[in-house]
């Protein structure tokens, strides 16, 4: 691997075409992230990678931007693939993509997923997309209909590799890579590495190169975090008492179930926040609705469970709260890193009863990282030295 100092500092330093060279400028991006100045050039050498690198420092620009470069425009065949663990995702990395092809004329791109009907997905197939962003089960079922071919692929991507194959798409993506050509190229982009993850690096890739970006410095999200003791019985007055100091205007909140997601968001809303809820049970041609309007800041608050934590990719989300703990050690990373985003700074507030204390011990080990510790004294949200805390913001 060429060595850290070498790195280019500049997407110009990368001999990428102008077109994209014009997205990435349309785009606001003045330079390469860590993870894109590893992976670019690798990639557009034809290597196959595994990366581990933290959410928010700009996978989807890393493995976008090489696909877009040697898709062979003339040929109408499916060239490019991307998997993607949820529908979310797979729709964000289209749009990002979408953004870096705006200057390409005759790129064809296509999003396939669950939850909609498969009699459009035939008719964007019919329009012959070299470029396929999909989740595994419906890809597979496209492939099993006679709909999708997968004998002209050259570059395979798996984007959240570690959780797609945690949420049991084993057998399916194993299929779906045994589909493709054993020569093509596979990257694997993870935020934590597990034996799934290994195996199927061992089993189909060729002499991969191994690409760490560690979560520190410039690349770790700027995020304040705080851990504010309370009861169960008072968490949404605590709540409450956060939203009501007016201090953050783009804020999500995170639950572990649908029945409390509703409940939570119901009560906001009488209360008088603008506040929509997003969960699996939700239809999706809703939850699209719901995602794109908070995405163009139509309302302030989101309330979720962990279905939307690696799908919505908002470059201003000021806070995030985790009204409860996540039962995963990764999903608290996943949670907070919605906010801190495009170096910007964010904070996140965990709301923790005497019980859940020694969960959000166990997830602090996790991060290595010590927050601010916050707790109630007549009424009032304060330090540890007793000061009011919105003092200080």
């Amino acid at each position: 691997m060429t060595p850290e100092t070498n790195l280019p500092s500049s997407f110009g330093e990368m001999d990428l075409s102008k077109e994209i060279l014009q997205a990435v400028e349309e785009m606001g991006f003045k330079e390469p992230s860590t993870v894109q100045a590893k992976t670019i050039p690798l990639m557009m050498s034809g290597t196959d990678i595994n990366a581990i690198a933290p959410t928010g420092t700009g996978k989807t620009c890393a493995f976008g931007i090489p696909m877009l470069e040697y898709v062979q425009l003339k040929d109408s065949r499916i060239q490019e693939i991307v998997l993607a663990p949820t529908r979310e995702l797979a729709l964000q990395i289209g749009e990002e993509l979408t953004h870096l092809a705006h200057f390409i004329q005759g790129v064809r791109i296509a999003v396939i997923y669950g939850g909609q009907s498969i009699s459009k997905q035939i008719n964007v197939l019919k329009r012959r997309p070299q470029i396929v962003i999909a989740t595994p089960g419906r890809l597979l079922d496209h492939m099993q209909r006679g709909n999708i071919t997968l004998d002209a692929v050259h570059t395979m991507v798996l984007d959240e590799a570690d959780e797609m194959l945690n949420m049991g798409f084993v057998k399916d993506v194993t299929k779906i890579i045994e589909s493709t050509p054993s020569d093509r190229q596979l990257v694997l982009f993870s935020a934590t590495t597990n034996q799934d993850v290994l195996t199927i690096a061992w089993k189909y890739q060729h002499d991969p190169v191994e690409i760490t970006v560690e979560a520190t410095k410039e690349d770790r999200p700027q995020i304040t975090q705080y851990v504010i003791a309370t009861e169960q019985d008072r968490k949404t007055d605590h709540l409450l008492y956060l939203l009501d100091a007016d201090v953050y205007q783009r804020i999500m909140i995170f639950c572990n179930t649908k029945f409390m997601t509703d409940k939570l968001t119901s009560r906001l809303c009488k209360e008088g926040y603008d506040a929509r809820c997003l969960h699996g049970d939700i239809p999706q041609a809703k939850r699209n609705v719901v995602m794109t309007d908070f995405k163009r800041g139509k309302f302030p608050i989101l309330v979720s469970t962990d279905v939307a934590a690696r799908g919505i990719d908002v470059d201003d989300v000021e806070a995030v709260i985790n009204y409860d703990l996540p039962n995963e050690n990764e999903y608290y990373l996943h949670r907070i890193g919605r906010t801190g985003r495009a170096h910007k700074h964010g904070v996140s507030f965990s709301l923790v009863t005497f019980r859940e204390s020694v969960r959000m011990d166990e997830i602090l080990k996790y991060m290595l990282t010590v927050p601010t510790p916050l707790k109630f004294e007549d009424e009032v949200l304060k330090t540890e030295d007793g000061t009011p805390f919105f003092d200080h913001i």
